[in-house]
């Protein structure tokens, strides 16, 4: 069952369909001027070439971002061999390859070396900060960036389509599955040189984004449509606050336990709860959702995220 915040105003989260041309900032000013509120948040960047899921979250919403920062992540990325790009993708300078380009069968060979637990440098031309600056500011300036390789996991990488059309410059269509923080621009890069060439990433678009995927995504477009006539026009469009996170319990708590977590107050629900869980969903008697709250020990919770005003009740 769907439940919504108990609190008044636009809470939740919106899951936007990002096209190709703005960015995630972009996306996010608008909402914030659709919805009329500064309260407004999302999870997990876009760069302007790419399209796909974005979830943004609005009001008290943007409290549980955190919880989905490190969400796995889905992509289908076309990749373009036969040449190396200064960023790693389309938007950058384009340096032809030595040497024949790679067959289908030598990618599909390649693929499960770029699976599993993997080292990754990021790209020059990304926002990583190097002594205070970003990396993408510094490559730009013509100053030499080499960033410290990291540990990424991708969970599956899999051929779509192979189109070698033209021999020289063929074109594998990718999906990929991998831990937040992996770039798909370095996937492409080390690809290429693994089978002794060179690629790039030619397009990008998400797939998916934790839980959220391109089936519940609505394009800008629908989410200006539905403000027209004001910000309420977009309660419709809104997925509930805890929505991806039922990995956290739910605990259900009385009237006057939900007072008591509207300030702040450790509680010992009535109802009791199994202990160990990471987070645990607090709802109202009517099922609404109360608060974020963590273990405290002694069949106490801890509210973490307080999503209800004080004194409030259900």
């Amino acid at each position: 069952m769907a439940h919504r915040s108990l609190g008044p105003g636009l809470d939740g989260i919106l899951i936007i369909d990002k096209p190709i041309g703005p960015t995630s900032h972009d996306v996010v000013g608008l909402v914030r001027r659709l919805a009329a509120t500064k309260r407004v948040g999302h999870g997990g960047t876009l760069d302007p070439f790419a399209s796909g899921v974005l979830p943004v979250f609005l009001g008290r919403g943007t409290r549980v971002v955190e919880f989905h920062m490190a969400d796995r992540k889905g992509y289908r990325a076309t990749v373009c061999f036969g040449a190396s790009s200064s960023t790693d993708d389309l938007e950058g300078d384009l340096t032809v390859a030595d040497g024949p380009a790679p067959t289908r069968v030598a990618v599909l060979a390649a693929l499960p070396e770029l699976t599993g637990a993997i080292s990754q440098r990021p790209p020059a031309y990304s926002a990583i900060k190097v002594g205070g600056r970003r990396a993408y500011a510094l490559a730009r300036a013509g100053e030499s960036v080499v960033l410290a390789e990291r540990m990424v996991t991708v969970f599956a990488l899999d051929l779509v389509t192979w189109d070698d059309s033209d021999p020289e410059r063929p074109i594998a269509i990718l999906d990929v599955a991998c831990s937040a923080g992996t770039y798909i621009r370095a996937l492409a890069r080390d690809l290429g040189e693994r089978l002794g060439s060179a690629a790039y990433l030619g397009a990008l678009r998400r797939t998916a984004a934790g839980p959220f995927g391109e089936a519940s995504a609505v394009p800008l477009d629908m989410v200006r449509d539905a403000a027209a006539n004001g910000p309420v026009g977009l309660l419709p469009l809104l997925r509930p606050i805890d929505e991806g996170l039922d990995r956290f319990p739910d605990v259900p708590l009385t009237i006057a336990e939900v007072a008591a977590v509207s300030r702040g107050q450790f509680v010992r629900p009535e109802a009791g709860f199994a202990a160990g869980a990471e987070r645990y969903r607090l709802r109202g008697p009517s099922g609404e959702l109360a608060a974020i709250a963590t273990d405290a020990g002694t069949g106490r919770l801890a509210p973490d995220k307080v999503l209800v005003s004080a004194g409030a009740d259900a």
